[in-house]
């Protein structure tokens, strides 16, 4: 693959048919869709990490830090659900992960390291560049930070942070997650600037090995967290504080259920939604099924459910329903499950429900703010460091980075419905301040997040990035 490096003298601006702002896993299987596609086509992808295809998730360089998802779950092919699960099987086979045979389980059932999922998406997108290749097809990787964009009746024109402009016939925003621990965010209260970042080991291993860990959040950043403490070697208390002190459930193998949302297609709001969930899994345990079952039946039918939903029920949903919809759905890979569970266990980890408030001077370790659910006074807690583990921000108004901010400021893009992501039409069109979908500038990904709800899995990223360069190509 050509990698133009940040910097390089290059012409005043270079043209492409297609560019793809961002080359995470949006940005590398969207590249890949074209690429597989007969036609003559160049593909800018302007990524400023030395890789495609890892971006913030499949970055991560320690076994430990899994997919939560087993492979049969994971494919990068809409076409071919086996697709991981059949490289698992030759990259074992052939010496790889070596590992892998600690978690006794059937290929299709193992959780591969992310680091290692990353090789699989540069795998297939290598695969894809040969049959492009074949076409005249051709993609290539510009290692700099896209900062602003413009459109006009027959073009976009992007500005990148070393001084280059780019111009193509179509772009795409495949800009993947903004993790809020690694988010710079415009109404900053310094978290970020005294916290550790979860997924770095290194740092940790700096740390008193007995010293008390604060941590903000209980979701699957925190189950990343308290593996990384545990791989750098902490054996301390670790304190976590969450709204509703709620921890991820561990993601088992439950057998099939009916698929109860496809045979009624009364159900249309999230009451109803959920009304029927609770009495499927009800029905489920005093049949010694497990409730992961029916619950898993539902997730392919969520885009549906929640385009059709009023704002009224989204916001009902968000405010009531998401803490515990998140812990059910979004759940542990059974080994980090099994570690939280353990310290937990041991007395070493607490789960508080309690709001967090502020920094607080410390004169060393750091002190922050809570306040603790049901009570009315707020109370300082001590440690020896902070992580900030409260997910992913996706209020593109609240990250201060360059190209959120001036899409915002031209009026290119809008909030999508209750601020999640931003609004797009059906096929991806990017909606404008005023409301028109553009003609140029298109979206996929985590910043859909707002019109389908899941829009992060890489089963709705790789179906997004087929359906989008159908288009694009057409």
């Amino acid at each position: 693959m050509t990698d133009t490096p940040s910097g390089q003298a290059t012409d005043a601006s270079r043209h492409a048919d297609i560019l793809i702002i961002g080359g995470g896993l949006s940005g590398a299987m969207l590249a890949a869709q074209l690429l597989r596609l007969p036609g003559k086509r160049q593909v800018l992808v302007i990524e400023p990490r030395a890789e495609l295809g890892r971006g913030e998730a499949y970055s991560a360089v320690e076994l430990g830090h899994t997919l939560n998802g087993n492979a049969a779950r994971m494919s990068v092919d809409p076409d071919n659900a086996d697709d991981l699960t059949q490289w698992l099987t030759e990259y074992i086979a052939a010496g790889g992960w070596p590992e892998s045979d600690q978690q006794h389980v059937p290929v299709s059932e193992l959780f591969p390291p992310r680091g290692l999922f990353g090789v699989y998406v540069q795998q297939r997108l290598a695969e894809a560049q040969a049959v492009g290749a074949r076409y005249g097809s051709t993609v290539e990787h510009v290692r700099a930070e896209v900062v602003d964009v413009q459109t006009d009746i027959d073009s976009v024109r992007l500005t990148l942070n070393d001084g280059q402009r780019l111009q193509g016939a179509y772009a795409v925003l495949a800009t993947g997650m903004f993790p809020a621990a690694r988010t710079p965010q415009t109404e900053s209260s310094g978290l970020n600037a005294a916290a550790l970042d979860p997924w770095d080991v290194t740092a940790m291993r700096q740390l008193d090995p007995q010293s008390t860990v604060l941590i903000i959040g209980s979701g699957l950043t925190m189950v990343d967290a308290v593996v990384s403490l545990e791989q750098a070697g902490h054996r301390g208390p670790i304190e976590v504080f969450s709204r509703h002190g709620l921890l991820p459930h561990v993601r088992r193998q439950p057998p099939v259920w009916v698929d109860f949302l496809a045979e009624d297609h009364s159900v249309r709001t999230p009451r109803q939604l959920m009304r029927e969930l609770r009495r499927h899994c009800r029905d489920a345990i005093a049949q010694g099924i497990d409730w992961q079952a029916p619950l898993d039946t539902v997730r392919a039918h969520i885009g549906r459910l929640w385009s059709q939903a009023t704002d009224v029920q989204r916001r009902q949903f968000v405010r009531h329903v998401r803490p515990w919809w998140e812990s059910h759905h979004h759940r542990s890979p059974p080994l980090s499950a099994e570690l939280v569970a353990r310290l937990h266990g041991e007395g070493r980890l607490r789960i508080q429900a309690a709001s967090f408030k502020g920094l607080e001077p410390s004169l060393s370790g750091v002190s922050i703010r809570i306040r603790r659910r049901g009570e009315a006074q707020t109370c300082v807690v001590s440690g020896a460091a902070l992580i900030n583990s409260s997910g992913i921000e996706y209020d593109w108004r609240r990250v201060a980075r360059p190209l959120p901010q001036q899409l915002l400021a031209r009026g290119l893009v809008r909030p999508g419905p209750l601020a999640l992501g931003i609004a797009a039409a059906d096929d991806g069109a990017v909606l404008s301040a005023d409301g028109q979908a553009a003609s140029r500038l298109f979206a996929m990904g985590p910043p859909l997040r707002g019109m389908w709800w899941e829009s992060t899995a890489v089963t709705d990223v790789a179906s997004q990035a087929k359906f989008l360069a159908a288009r694009l190509a057409g």
